[in-house]
């Protein structure tokens, strides 16, 4: 099969929710999310990414089997967890292009596929205008009991491609561990790239 990225603005992406949904629920069962996802609250949290103004989804398909998905919205539309942070050390959401996810199934990494979703993400926020991108990435101990022993950390990726740690960005978003009997809150720092001309 012959392997495609494609981008969708918002609603577009509807016919592909459930795709999305599963693929969130397996690639972030692995460490270092250990997500136990849930298909109602994924559709959701989907919706609500289509109804964002200035939305993506990037899509990559094998055929017409959808393998990987990453999505990005303009700040502003974000929840208080994503904009707080930002707001509190002065730098105003309207300014930045918010990356949702980008998750791929193992099979299929290694490919360039990883790279076409920054790329794409990154040229939905120079048609929007917006000067930076950003994201936030999960904080667990070097101990963890679940932790792979070959487990490489994306962070080498994501300061190839221009991003930059700002630690001092810190939020906590709060979901199920596959350990765990009911959400717990998780902590998380964001990434910044700047994207001005």
């Amino acid at each position: 099969m012959v392997l495609t990225v494609k981008s969708f603005s918002g609603s577009d992406a509807a016919p592909y929710f459930n795709d999305v949904a599963r693929l969130r629920i397996a690639v972030f069962r692995d460490f270092p999310y250990l997500y136990d996802g849930d298909p109602e609250y994924e559709q959701k949290y989907l919706a609500t990414y289509a109804r964002s103004e200035g939305s993506v989804f990037v899509l990559a398909f094998d055929g017409e089997t959808v393998v990987g998905a990453a999505t990005g919205t303009p700040m502003v539309t974000e929840t208080d967890e994503v904009k707080a942070p930002f707001v509190a050390k002065m730098l105003d959401p309207q300014n930045f292009f918010y990356f949702g996810e980008s998750v791929l199934l193992p099979s299929y990494r290694g490919r360039g596929i990883g790279l076409a979703f920054f790329e794409q993400r990154e040229a939905q926020a120079r048609r929007l205008g917006l000067a930076n991108c950003t994201f936030c990435a999960v904080e667990r101990p070097e101990n963890h009991p679940r932790r792979p022993l070959d487990y490489t950390p994306l962070t080498r990726f994501w300061e190839k491609r221009g991003y930059r740690h700002h630690p001092d960005l810190r939020t906590t978003f709060s979901w199920r561990d596959l350990d765990e009997d009911c959400e717990s809150p998780k902590p998380l720092s964001f990434w910044i790239k700047s994207i001005a001309a």
